[in-house]
């Protein structure tokens, strides 16, 4: 079973930068894809950003020139770094790993973002 664990959420103005983390239980070598979800009060998840494990990277029109994805695997940890933050980008941001084996989630970090 794979644990991903993510950090640095929290409140913050309009404007400002974040930093998402997502520290995973073992190697994200063999992770064919890792991403980052959110979900917003009473709307449904959805992507924001993943990679692959060869590198290529998607972004939700949403936040494309604003956010970037890349990840670490000596440190089998993705980020999610989130400039120009909106309000309405406020959410709980979920870490996403892929394997033949399984779909994994972490727990969730919650980004708050006031005009």
């Amino acid at each position: 079973q794979v644990q991903l664990v993510e950090s640095g959420g929290g409140l913050v103005q309009s404007g400002v930068s974040l930093r998402l983390s997502c520290a995973a239980s073992r190697s994200i070598f063999n992770f064919y894809g890792m991403g980052w979800y959110r979900q917003a009060p009473g709307k449904q998840r959805e992507l924001v950003a993943d990679i692959s494990g060869g590198g290529s990277t998607k972004f939700a029109d949403s936040v494309k020139g604003r956010f970037t994805i890349s990840k670490d695997n000596a440190k089998n940890t993705v980020y999610l770094q989130m400039n120009s933050l909106k309000p309405e980008d406020t959410a709980v941001y979920y870490c996403n790993a892929k394997d033949f084996l399984g779909d994994y989630w972490g727990q969730g970090t919650q980004v708050t973002v006031s005009s």
